[in-house]
């Protein structure tokens, strides 16, 4: 199994909430043998979506086959003025290219969702992000994972994610190996 996490925050900081998250993430699906990548946008080069384009920039050529190898996808993305960045959703507008692929988008993707926001309001990104992972023919867990970015860190350590979320995001991931695991049994049965 191939997993991907989508890091949608243009954060370039070491310590930062994007970065935290998605090494945490990481740490623990290698930790199942899965392998896995971190699909940070800020690294990515990814330019803005242009569909008068001739050719497909080399940076969506990448981002295309790192997205469609992957079995599971987890996205992470701050709450921006009530949605997910617009870089985030550029890039996936970038998935319009494999529009003739035998399997267009992202087609039997599972996505894994969280979004963290200062607030009460991360569930407004999830939806969001649910939306859009449906349009791309992809399928969103039935398993999100909305923060309160203040109660995201233990209170002793501000690097160290709280026993709260640790345990939702082993919940998501958990939840995300065993429904692979079904849907791969269900296929080859």
């Amino acid at each position: 199994m191939k997993a991907i996490i989508f890091n949608g925050s243009l954060e370039r900081r070491t310590l930062s909430t994007s970065g935290l998250i998605s090494d945490y993430l990481s740490e623990r699906l290698k930790t199942l043998g899965i392998q896995t990548d971190i699909f940070t946008l800020a690294d990515s080069g990814i330019p803005l979506f242009d569909v008068t384009l001739t050719k497909t920039p080399l940076a969506v050529e990448r981002m295309t086959q790192m997205f469609t190898d992957a079995d599971l996808h987890i996205w992470l993305a701050p709450l921006y003025h009530g949605s997910i960045p617009g870089v985030m959703k550029n890039c996936l507008d970038w998935f319009e290219v494999t529009a003739n692929s035998y399997e267009p988008y992202l087609t039997d993707k599972m996505v894994g969702l969280v979004c963290w926001a200062d607030g009460l309001q991360a569930m407004q990104g999830i939806n969001a992000m649910d939306s859009i992972a449906k349009s791309l023919r992809a399928w969103p867990l039935p398993f999100s994972v909305p923060i309160v970015r203040s109660s995201l860190f233990a209170a002793d350590q501000s690097t160290q994610i709280s026993d709260l979320y640790s345990g939702k995001f082993d919940k998501l991931i958990t939840i995300a190996t065993s429904k692979k695991i079904e849907k791969t049994t269900i296929n080859h049965s």
